[in-house]
């Protein structure tokens, strides 16, 4: 059943767009049988079990996808490929300073908060442009923003879905066109089981899937 979703999914990728498979609470085994069917892109959203799966599997692209805290930055730093969340300039900051302790650049991704929901993290966009303006990160020689995440509100309009996502490849137009280059600031991270198809059409290059894959969440893994 994975093989043939993730062969499902992809097969409908235009060029240019990745499947980040969604491994969190699923054990070793499912990320096996994934990675037999050819996936090396996987998406976790706790250190500690990205840590324990980082060890037992070799040649895997590890996003982490989550709310991160800083404290935890550190366990994830030596290896992480890319940050999708990055929500707060005090956690870009943590992030550039373990990079350095691993003599490490960490990709990292602006989290958006252009949702209808309060309990979503991220910078608005407003609040996103303000921190680019102040050319604070610029100093952050161990990170390298590569772009933007953001999650729709959740809901079954998909006519605010989709706009939620238009709002976001809005910014990341504006911030590759004024702040960045195509060729380093080129990664929209939007989509998930339910709204990947209207992500797709707005824009994302990397779409996050994990129940439509790994089916529901085993969360005492």
């Amino acid at each position: 059943m994975i093989a043939e979703e993730i062969h499902k999914i992809t097969s409908q990728l235009p060029d240019g767009v990745r499947l980040v498979a969604v491994s969190k609470y699923h054990p070793v085994e499912a990320i096996l049988e994934a990675y037999a069917a050819g996936q090396r892109l996987f998406g976790e959203s706790h250190a500690q079990e990205l840590q324990q799966k980082h060890a037992a599997l070799a040649d895997i692209e590890w996003h982490f996808i989550g709310h991160l805290q800083t404290n935890k930055v550190k366990y994830i730093a030596p290896y992480v490929s890319l940050i999708h969340a990055v929500d707060s300039p005090r956690l870009l900051a943590e992030i550039n300073r373990q990079a350095l302790r691993a003599q490490r650049t960490i990709p990292c991704l602006l989290q958006l908060h252009v949702a209808e929901e309060e309990t979503k993290f991220g910078f608005t966009p407003d609040e996103a442009s303000a921190y680019l303006d102040s050319g604070e990160w610029q100093q952050l020689t161990g990170v390298r923003i590569a772009g933007v995440m953001a999650m729709a509100t959740n809901t079954d309009d998909t006519t605010r879905i989709r706009a939620d996502f238009h709002r976001a490849r809005s910014f990341f137009e504006q911030a590759q066109a004024h702040y960045f280059t195509p060729d380093t600031f080129n990664e929209l991270s939007m989509g998930m089981s339910d709204d990947w198809h209207i992500a797709v059409d707005e824009g994302s290059t990397l779409i996050r899937i994990g129940t439509q894959i790994f089916g529901h969440r085993d969360y005492t893994v």
